[in-house]
């Protein structure tokens, strides 16, 4: 299976195959030694090269996260193969977007004020959750419509925090 990734904003071509029972990962032409292990739902743990990552996968239903340990990163997936997967990549950017909050926490401040100029990847909101700050950035170039949560407030996680257009 092959598939181009966008990992906030770059590309990859990933390449993965199953040979006796273990995965084959090819990364942009290059080998990477890879074993996988599905630990509950959208939780991997990888051994990549000796070390362990945790990978939680949240999905929305215009959007997709990966984090990774306690970084967040902005995730498109598509399948060469599959014409769906190129029609809506194609739409990805266009349109109303939400930032929507991973985890329960607190709005510590609003990077990117209404009516602001935003590139994909770009800071917008900070979100403190279990005493570590979490930077919530754009998933597309655009203009901030609406913040929707103030500093200082409590948010539940699926709570919609900003509008990007």
């Amino acid at each position: 299976m092959t598939y181009d990734i966008l990992i906030d904003g770059k590309s990859f071509r990933v390449e993965l195959t199953r040979e006796d029972g273990k995965w084959k990962c090819v990364l942009d032409g290059r080998e990477i030694p890879v074993d996988a292990i599905l630990t509950r739902t959208d939780v991997l743990s990888l051994l990549i090269n000796g070390t362990s990552h945790e990978i939680m996968r949240e999905q929305s239903v215009t959007d997709l996260h990966y984090w990774v340990g306690t970084a967040r990163y902005a995730a498109e997936v598509r399948d060469p193969r599959s014409l769906r997967s190129r029609k809506a990549s194609g739409l990805s950017t266009e349109g109303m977007k939400k930032l929507v909050a991973p985890m329960p926490g607190k709005i510590v401040r609003v990077i990117s004020p209404e009516k602001s100029q935003v590139e994909i990847g770009q800071g917008v909101i900070v979100v403190e959750a279990m005493k570590m700050q979490n930077e919530l950035k754009s998933p597309k170039k655009g203009v901030v419509q609406k913040i929707l949560a103030a500093e200082g407030a409590n948010v539940n996680a699926g709570d919609v925090l900003a509008i990007i257009e």
